[in-house]
């Protein structure tokens, strides 16, 4: 890759076209963000998928909040959601994948339930989502995601933020070598992207590119404040300027 991707995690709808019009690569699509991120409803797939006339769009697919340890009711939810998505029409044909992830009750990957996932998505490229900042020996899991066939895993290296935990991440983008992306995410922000990737050897970086704006409605409660996030294309933009050019 000669330029570094640039992923934008997003559950508006109208942010599909603003980060697309912005420069962003892909998008990772998701609900209920302030929980962490869950999948998002099949008709709001549909719609990216038609919004989107460019980009990769990366469904979450997390049954709920909280842990990351799933029953085999929650387990084979998430396997129908993914041939859900899978049977959506692509009227743009562009590039859909999902992200997934699975940890026993001590941190480590469930190996079996990410092989079942994985199995569900078919071609479609697979990303193990941050769960991986939870597990106690990123190295060993690694190679574990290697052997299941997963495309890319998001981390920040195990620290609070991308930046924070740079090193970390050079560690695993020379370990990866090309058997595997390592996709830089949490606190990734137009100020440090570029830092960011000639630290770590990224070659992707995913962020959130939020503003608030007021409500579309005058009158609160407790599920309207008044205000809401969205896309900012500014921040996409920034994010994209930041690291073009960015040496590989």
């Amino acid at each position: 890759m000669s330029g570094v991707l640039v992923e934008v995690c997003l559950e508006d709808l109208a942010g599909v076209r603003l980060a697309e019009a912005a420069g962003a690569d892909r998008i990772e699509l998701c609900s209920a963000l302030s929980d962490g991120g869950l999948t998002p409803s099949i008709g709001t797939v549909a719609a990216a998928l038609r919004l989107s006339s460019r980009m990769g769009v990366t469904v979450l697919i997390r049954q709920r909040a909280g842990d990351f340890v799933f029953d085999a009711d929650e387990l084979a939810a998430m396997v129908a959601d993914i041939h859900a998505v899978r049977a959506l029409p692509n009227p743009n044909g562009v590039a859909v994948g999902f992200a997934v992830g699975a940890l026993r009750p001590d941190g480590s990957v469930d190996a079996g339930a990410t092989a079942a996932l994985v199995a569900a998505c078919g071609e479609a490229p697979v990303t193990f989502h941050k769960a991986f900042d939870q597990v106690p020996d990123r190295a060993e899991a690694l190679e574990v995601l290697v052997g299941l066939g997963v495309a890319r895993v998001l981390t920040s290296g195990g620290s609070p933020s991308a930046v924070e935990g740079a090193d970390a991440l050079a560690a695993l983008v020379a370990q990866a070598g090309d058997r595997i992306a390592v996709l830089a995410g949490g606190g990734v922000r137009p100020v440090n992207a570029a830092e960011l990737v000639r630290r770590s050897g990224v070659r992707e970086v995913h962020l959130r590119a939020v503003t608030t704006v007021a409500s579309g409605s005058q009158a609160t409660s407790r599920y309207d404040t008044g205000e809401r996030e969205v896309t900012s294309s500014a921040i996409v933009a920034a994010a994209v300027d930041a690291v073009r050019g960015v040496a590989a």
